[in-house]
This record gives C-alpha cells, structure tokens and sequence, in this order.
C-alpha cells in the first residue's frame, strides 16, 4: 500500500513512539512499527491495521497531543540537552540524536555522504537529528527542508530553512551550527544547542517555518 492513509499512519506512529518514515508507503520499517505498537498493547503482534489497532493508535496520539508543552529543553554543562519533564518520546528521541554529534566540527557537505560523518554542516546536522528518531531516511539540504514536513510552527519541533541555511528548535531550544543565541560550548564549531530557538534570524535570512506533522 501507498499513499496518504499510509503518510497518517506513519506520523501517528511516530507520535505514539514508534517512528517509521513519513513516506507515504508501507515498506518493513512501518511494518516492524504497527508490530512494535501492536505488541507493545497486547495485540497480536503482526502487520495488519486492524481497527482495534486503529483506535488504540488514534487514542494514544490524542492523549499525548492534549498533554501542554511545559518547560523547556534544558541545556547542560557540557553542551548537551535534556528534554522537558513529559515531552513525548519521539522528542526525546530527536535529542538524544543531536546529542550524539555535540562536539563534531562544522564540515560543509558533512553529514549527506554518511550518516556518521567527521563533521556536520547546517542540514547535515538537522537531517541527522530527525533521522535519528526516524523522521527522515535520507539527508536533506537547506532547501529540501524548506518542503519537509508540515507548514509553520509545531508543537514540540519546528525546522528553519532557506537556501543558505537551516536549523532546529526542539522544545524552545536551537540546534545549531551557526554561532548565534547562546555560549558555544563545548568549545569549537559545528552542531551545539543555543539557549535563543530564533537567535540565528538576525542573520536576515527569509526562513521558511516547517515542522514534523504532529509535532
């Protein structure tokens, strides 16, 4: 199967904590992720929607998305970040992924040869972020992101692209390769997190908002 009820499927499931790219097909990825919910709600554990499945799955995304955003994203000593108390897993999952690659050096094209690359530029770093929590199978370029996702701000994660440059705010926190919004620790250049989610739009650039459907 292919299509827009798949695409739903997906970003349902990716929302619940079972992350399966928001590809609009249903290749094995979703698959191990309707059996990976499906098991995890003592339901037998296969790759058939079935509408007990459906329910469960609608019902555990309304009762995260009812859940407010409190807090933010907590930056810490040694430059790493820590999600809010009762952000979903999926976010928490987009963290520890940036986290991996704190203290990588800025590489322009780092990132889009390899997943884990010496070093990262701006989208390399977004892209590895997402792609670690299963939003993005491959790397896309600045102005790739400008289409990703869904339109304008989200609730936990909100993207921010142009032609020349991108980041990402998760939770009111940046991840950024642009020196801008906070301290750059650890010391160096490349991916950090910034305390200013909108510090690099003193730049001027015309951004576009995206963020992952959802989210």
């Amino acid at each position: 199967m292919s299509g827009h009820d798949v695409r739903v499927l997906q970003d349902y499931l990716t929302i619940a904590g079972f992350p399966a790219a928001i590809d609009g097909n249903y290749g094995s990825q979703t698959q191990q992720a309707v059996i990976a919910f499906k098991l995890a709600h003592g339901l037998r554990p296969n790759a058939i929607v079935t509408i007990r499945a459906e329910k469960l799955l609608r019902a555990a995304v309304a009762a995260l998305l009812s859940v407010p955003v409190v807090g933010k994203t907590r930056i810490n000593p040694d430059g790493t970040a820590t999600a809010p108390v009762g952000a979903p897993a999926i976010v928490n999952t987009v963290i520890a992924a940036a986290n991996r690659i704190i203290g990588k050096p800025y590489i322009y094209g780092g990132g889009h040869g390899t997943w884990n690359d010496s070093g990262y530029d701006c989208s390399g770093a977004v892209s590895y972020a997402l792609h670690g929590a299963g939003l993005l199978s491959a790397p896309e370029d600045s102005t790739e992101l400008e289409s990703y996702g869904s339109p304008g701000r989200g609730r936990w994660i909100t993207i921010y692209a142009n032609a020349g440059h991108t980041w990402i705010v998760v939770a009111g926190r940046a991840f950024d390769t642009a020196n801008f919004g906070g301290p750059n620790i650890p010391a160096g250049s490349g991916p950090r997190w910034r305390s200013d989610p909108v510090g690099n739009l003193a730049d001027g650039g015309n951004y576009v908002v995206r963020h992952p459907a959802g989210l």
